[in-house]
């Protein structure tokens, strides 16, 4: 049996890195960009194979989302937004345009191979 993670972003960050889920993004202009390659994707692009969202304990406004990625191309990583008051509105846009056929319903850590 696997140990099972808690609710912090970064044990699940590294438990996905460990599965080869290393590469890292960034919201900038509009799209999101795979920081080594410098390659912009648009939503149609991105497949989402996890979601997890946290709220903080000690502070209700400190709540993010973590989304598990696989690109068109077969670049896989992490992206970490964060929601509530403290929000980057352009980057949640982004996701949301994300086609709903992108969406994997697996958000189990312990599935991935």
């Amino acid at each position: 049996m696997k140990k099972e993670l808690s609710k912090h972003e970064l044990e699940y960050i590294d438990e996905y890195q460990k599965n080869g889920y290393c590469c890292n993004f960034l919201f900038q202009d509009g799209a999101l960009i795979e920081t080594e390659s410098k390659y912009s994707y648009q939503p149609d692009e991105i497949f989402i194979v996890a979601h997890h969202r946290y709220e903080g304990m000690s502070d209700p406004e400190d709540m993010s989302i973590l989304y598990v990625i696989e690109t068109g191309d077969n670049r896989k990583g992490t992206y970490l937004l964060g929601y509530g008051p403290s929000a980057d509105l352009e980057a949640a846009e982004f996701f949301k345009d994300i086609p709903e056929k992108n969406y994997s319903a697996n958000a189990d850590i312990n599935k991935l191979t």
